[in-house]
């Protein structure tokens, strides 16, 4: 055997542990990577239904705010009605309430003074 068949003997066996310890890692990858795989499917599954729910959940509480919103608008008129019932009873009442007791104030000024 000559010195190069030596070396080419002794390059190749270099490779081929090369080749062995690059080969375990890249093994132990792959199936890392295939238990991700299941785990991210298992995860959609379990993920898809609680979706659903969510947007059937999200779907009725829309619902429940454009009921609240209506709600909300005839409190609001109900409060400018009231606003504007009281407005016309102190109109009504009140000015002549105001005109009487200023009378009758004026009265017993008069007869208190004739005392």
């Amino acid at each position: 055997m000559s010195g190069g068949e030596i070396a080419g003997i002794i390059f190749a066996s270099g490779f081929a542990l090369l080749v062995l310890f690059i080969g375990i890692p890249l093994t132990k990858l792959g199936k890392l990577l295939d238990e991700s795989s299941n785990t991210v499917r298992s995860v959609n599954k379990e993920i898809e239904p609680m979706l659903a729910e969510a947007r059937v959940t999200l779907t009725e509480a829309n619902k429940q705010l454009k009921r609240i919103d209506q709600i909300t608008k005839d409190v609001e008129q109900v409060s400018v009605n009231i606003s504007s019932l009281v407005a016309v009873f102190t109109a009504a009442v009140g000015t002549p309430l105001t005109k009487i007791f200023g009378v009758t104030q004026g009265i017993f000024k008069a007869f208190g003074k004739r005392r």
